[in-house]
């Protein structure tokens, strides 16, 4: 499941899908159980889940019979549930009722095993269990639907916990799931062909998904959906988005096709792409299975997102984390085929853009080191972004570090020497190293076990060669971290051709020498971006992405302190004068809003749709403060823009048309 989107969205975004957006990925990644402190002791083999939807009451009524085994000597086992579903009896294998206790601190129910269990022994135990799932409530991430019956959509997403279940995306298993529903609902989950469908009664259905390969198939979407089919894939989008389903068939065949090319096939004979609701995450993964949010669809494909939910098919569905420290190899192997993907489809200046916007994620936390993310809470925005961006930096320059042909020979063999199985950071570098015919223990102690990232410093003299042979420049690159060591490019711009020379950078002082034939004009360090490093440009966009942070949990305070921090390092940003004006807007501080709005609209013009968004929202304080002759004028200079991000231009129709009015807040 990935909680995913670093390209950061204008302020008609709900808090909520912002916080994803902005969380490393998806994109975009729900990582761990909350309760994943300590080892699970048991290892989950097989489900048979009957579960039994009530739209109307928003009611599931489910039996789960699961069979483990044990990895330890146990007198207990526990499993992880949804806080929202009670159970109402659990039985062993002989049909006695077990003791279980009900710990809601950390959504586990813990079965007592009065006949105790040995390492490697097998048991199967039946849960019968029911509740109403409508709310974030009680949902295992706080202040985020991760499951919701409903009469128009249904989602039961695997990170729900709407089952018993041990080690989120680290326990492989098989399942069988029986889901009733009514017979009007297409109800889509994981299958790797098409699944049977039989009457039920009062006007049900009952429809089996049967997964017999050890993965995650535990997210099932129900509702009124229109299909349309494209080859191999299926897409199931809400009514109104039924004309953009060919485009994203399109889409998503083309990506499919591209991560084949590089990791070797894997089965998508039944791949469905479903539209989410936007009260969850904004992209979800499944085997054979994709989930986004409608806010994503729209008549331009927003590829990206889609790519990285994709990519899970191989990093997460087929290839999975061994453990919790682990999770930077799926998560960053998505975001990096992402990100290549973006290279192939957009050319270079996307693929520098969507670079840029990993190395944001990655700096965002640089004072912790990746191999110590099993200390933090999940679904904390470090975890987030270490593991999703951090951890595709990491596959970026080893890239760069491998060339090519090596990397390729690398990610292939682990996507098919790992398919079906889990693999941890020691076995990727051990196989990273077989295929580069190289040592990398200092290239992944570096930026496994170490923190923040150089900042390049570059000093040097050019002089001209006789004989009209050209110059020679001799530079020193200097950066504070003593133990670093990395390839590095540099490239001269002259009146020609220009240069590019590959270096390595070792310590903190490093020479280099470059001859050109044309005199030159410019210097620059990694020009294409292969190395994670500190710049202005980067600090404030990372500044930026901490405050939006900041704002989704609800701490407007802290996150004007970042946002100014941004300011300091460039207050021509419009970014982050926008993102300033949003704090305001939020408080209430209308003039204070609309200046910093002003001040977006007199800053450098990036993001480009900085422009459009500030005319609106100033639209929308004069229509508050009953200036409505102000309020038009400024919808109508959204609608000059022709910049149609994130449905601006709609949005400045509908409010030219009626005037803006601020929801009321809930009482009670």
């Amino acid at each position: 499941m990935s909680l995913f989107r670093r390209t950061l969205a204008p302020a008609r975004v709900p808090p909520c899908f912002t916080r994803l957006l902005v969380l490393g990925a998806c994109i975009l990644a729900i990582s761990a159980p909350l309760s994943a402190a300590e080892r699970s002791r048991i290892q989950v083999n097989d489900y048979l889940i009957d579960a039994d939807l009530t739209p109307k009451t928003h009611h599931l009524t489910a039996k789960a019979k699961v069979k483990f085994t044990a990895l330890d000597n146990i007198s207990t086992a526990v499993f992880e549930l949804n806080n929202a579903l009670r159970v109402t009896r659990v039985t062993n294998e002989a049909g006695k009722t077990m003791p279980t206790e009900r710990v809601t601190q950390d959504y586990t129910i813990r079965v007592s095993l009065p006949e105790g269990l040995s390492k490697a022994q097998s048991q199967t135990l039946t849960f019968d269990y029911e509740g109403v799932l409508d709310k974030a409530d009680d949902s295992p991430v706080e202040g985020l639907k991760l499951a919701s019956i409903g009469p128009d959509t249904t989602y039961l997403l695997y990170p729900a916990r709407w089952f018993p279940m041990v080690g989120y995306n680290t326990n492989r298993f098989t399942a069988t799931i029986n889901v009733t529903a009514p017979a009007f609902f297409s109800v889509i989950g994981s299958s790797p062909k098409l699944p049977p469908s039989r009457p039920a009664a009062g006007g049900n259905k009952t429809v089996t998904f049967v997964w017999d390969t050890p993965s995650f198939p535990g997210t099932i979407i129900a509702g009124t959906f229109v299909e349309t089919s494209d080859s191999n894939l299926k897409i199931y989008f809400k009514p109104n988005h039924k004309d953009l389903a060919r485009s994203y068939a399109e889409t998503a065949a083309k990506e499919l096709a591209f991560f084949s090319s590089i990791y070797g096939p894997i089965s998508t004979a039944n791949m469905s792409i479903v539209e989410l609701p936007d009260d969850t995450v904004p992209a979800a993964w499944t085997p054979q299975l994709a989930g986004i949010t409608s806010k994503a669809i729209s008549d331009k494909v927003n590829y990206r997102l889609l790519a990285n939910t994709l990519a899970h098919q191989w990093w997460g569905a087929s290839v999975s984390p061994a453990a919790k420290d682990d999770f930077w190899i799926t998560e960053g192997a998505a975001r990096d085929s992402e990100v290549r993907y973006v290279q192939d489809a957009a050319g270079e200046a996307g693929f520098e853009e969507a670079c840029k916007d990993m190395a944001v994620g990655a700096l965002a936390y640089d004072n912790i080191p990746l191999s110590g993310v099993a200390k933090l809470d999940p679904f904390s925005p470090e975890f987030q972004s270490l593991v999703t961006d951090k951890g595709g930096m990491i596959f970026h320059m080893l890239r760069w570090q491998l060339g090519d042909a090596n990397y390729d020979r690398t990610m292939k063999s682990l996507a098919q020497q790992y398919a079906g199985k889990s693999v941890s950071t020691d076995q990727f570098r051990e196989l990273s190293e077989q295929n580069a015919g190289q040592k990398l223990g200092a290239f992944f102690t570096q930026w496994l076990d170490g923190t923040g990232a150089p900042e390049f410093k570059n000093k040097y003299t050019t002089y001209r060669l006789g004989n009209n042979k050209g110059f020679r420049i001799v530079g020193q690159i200097n950066q504070d971290l003593d133990l670093f060591r990395m390839p590095l490019e540099v490239r001269v711009d002259t009146d020609g051709k220009s240069e590019m020379k590959r270096i390595d950078v070792v310590g903190t002082e490093s020479t280099y020498s470059v001859e050109t034939f044309g005199k030159p004009r410019r210097i620059i360090l990694d020009p294409n971006n292969w190395v994670l490093k500190n710049s202005p440009d980067l600090r404030v966009r990372v500044a930026i992405l901490r405050g939006q942070q900041l704002v989704a949990q609800g701490d407007l305070a802290e996150a004007l302190k970042e946002y100014q921090k941004a300011l300091d390092a460039n207050h021509n940003s419009s970014l982050a004068h926008y993102r300033v004006a949003e704090v305001f807007f939020l408080q209430k501080n209308y003039q204070s809003a609309a200046n910093a709005y002003r001040e977006a609209l007199s800053g450098d013009g990036e993001p480009k749709w900085t422009e459009v968004w500030s005319h609106i929202q100033l639209g929308k304080i004069f229509d508050i403060t009953d200036q409505r002759e102000r309020a038009t004028n400024e919808y109508r200079q959204a609608l000059q823009t022709n910049d149609n991000t994130q449905g601006a231009l709609d949005e400045a129709r509908r409010y030219l048309n009626q005037p803006y009015k601020r929801e009321r807040e809930a009482v009670g």
